[in-house]
């Protein structure tokens, strides 16, 4: 079977479009270095973009091809509809694509490029509806109750240690990995590795963007590195192996078993399948669960809303996705000369799409800054992408973030974020590495305790 990584588009460095731009380059914001977003999204600059620069090129480092930035709401959903002219496999859904000779470590390049989300149609459908049972609603439903009672225990946890923790720490990097573990049937013994491989990815691209924090934070970083990536994809060979002989009714199942043109998945393939799941799965709602806390605190009318009316919090659970964007990008590679909003585009050249940008568009979502769960096409944002390449899990994600708030708000109705944060760099997701709350409120006062009877 042909890998998407034997002939994906190999950045060549180009540096100007081969079609003369007609709108401007803004510069200052490195869009690709990961430093830059630790700050979140540059709203300001997306805001100037859309009134300014649509379709705009932005340069790239040395070695790394320039790219069009697309910003408003219709232009993305345009080209994620018109998947036969921009793929997502011809050069992945990474901002660029290195020299091979820089694909390190050895099996993890790869990986990242030989799955599910980078392939296009119809491939992609084809693999897709192997999987889909266990994103459908009756699946979902069939974990409810475990989630559920997930989330009890950590309510319970933050309680014991609070009334001042890290919501990250402790609830929205714990659920959505217990959630996700469920679903590929993990076992519980290897549950605690799996954390400890999703800790060494994140750090590795912190370490990229500035090594000597990360070294001062972790000295023994550098050196467990390839040893804990080593031992992620030893797993991966010996839990696939073992689902071929001896299937279970789970997702790591489903993955060992899918096929491409009648063919059994080779192990570049299956590696890549099961680690999207768990990290893309985990980024997107760790990153909704901090980030509507955040909301929640700016906002306090609707809070207040909420906490008066619990059936709204499909609603802002809606409205809080448009305004975190979790994904900040995904990048299609044109396939054939073409034109967006009057802006001509030429084969190979890359288009990142960057979604918060399209959630804030006003001319879609007015008055986009402020957090209106009340609005008539609160569930119109595409947080999760549009098209073929919808994300696949957001049933997953949505039911984790509604039965969350639904118990977070009957425990510790004035949790409040208390203005600390660390966001992590990273240019693919809204990265809340950690966020300070206090969960009776900005006073932090303990609910006093009366007696009964």
């Amino acid at each position: 079977m042909k890998l998407i990584s034997d002939d994906i588009l190999i950045d060549s460095g180009q540096q100007r479009p081969a079609q003369e731009a007609i709108y401007p380059t803004f510069e200052g914001f490195k869009f690709w270095d990961p430093a830059a977003w630790t700050n979140g999204h540059p709203f300001d600059l997306y805001r100037k973009m859309r009134e300014e620069a649509p379709v705009m090129w932005s340069p790239a480092e040395k070695g790394m091809s320039g790219f069009w930035s697309v910003t408003r709401y219709d232009d993305i959903k345009a080209v994620e509809l018109a998947h036969k002219v921009f793929s997502s496999q011809r050069g992945s859904i990474n901002m660029a694509v290195p020299d091979r000779k820089n694909w390190r470590p050895k099996k993890l390049v790869p990986a990242a490029y030989n799955s599910l989300i980078n392939l296009d149609e119809p491939l992609h459908r084809e693999m897709r509806m192997q999987q889909s049972g266990f994103f459908f609603p009756a699946y979902v439903d069939t974990v409810r109750d475990k989630v559920g009672h997930r989330i009890d225990q950590l309510l319970d946890e933050m309680e014991r240690k609070g009334p001042v923790v890290d919501f990250v720490k402790l609830f929205s990097e714990e659920l959505p990995l217990f959630t996700l573990c469920e679903m590929l049937g993990i076992d519980e013994a290897d549950r605690p590795k799996v954390k400890v491989w999703m800790h060494h990815l994140e750090l590795a691209a912190q370490f990229i963007s500035n090594p000597w924090q990360t070294f001062l934070s972790e000295p023994m970083f550098p050196f467990r590195f390839n040893p804990v990536v080593n031992a992620m994809f030893a797993y991966g060979e010996r839990v696939m192996a073992d689902r071929r002989q001896n299937p279970r009714e789970d997702l790591l199942t489903v993955i060992a078993q899918s096929k491409l043109n009648d063919e059994l998945l080779p192990q570049e393939f299956l590696d890549g399948s099961w680690l999207l799941i768990i990290f893309a799965g985990n980024d997107t709602s760790r990153n909704s669960l901090s980030g509507t806390i955040r909301l929640m605190t700016e906002f306090p009318d609707q809070r207040a809303m909420v906490l008066d009316d619990r059936s709204l919090i499909p609603q802002m659970s809606e409205e809080a996705l448009r305004m975190v964007s979790p994904v900040m990008h995904m990048r299609r590679t044109a396939v054939e000369d073409t034109e967006l909003n009057g802006q001509k585009i030429s084969k190979d050249e890359k288009l990142v799409l960057w979604y918060g940008a399209a959630n804030r568009d006003p001319g879609i979502f007015p008055d986009p800054d402020q957090f209106n769960m009340h609005r008539d096409n609160v569930e119109k944002h595409i947080a999760f992408g549009h098209g073929v390449h919808k994300c696949l899990g957001s049933r997953i994600a949505k039911m984790q973030l509604r039965l969350a708030f639904e118990r977070i708000f009957d425990r510790f109705p004035n949790i409040t974020w208390t203005g600390k944060q660390t966001i992590a760099p990273n240019p693919l997701v809204h990265a809340i590495s950690s966020m300070q709350v206090n969960l009776y409120g900005a006073d932090g006062k303990r609910p006093a305790q009366v007696a009964v009877g």
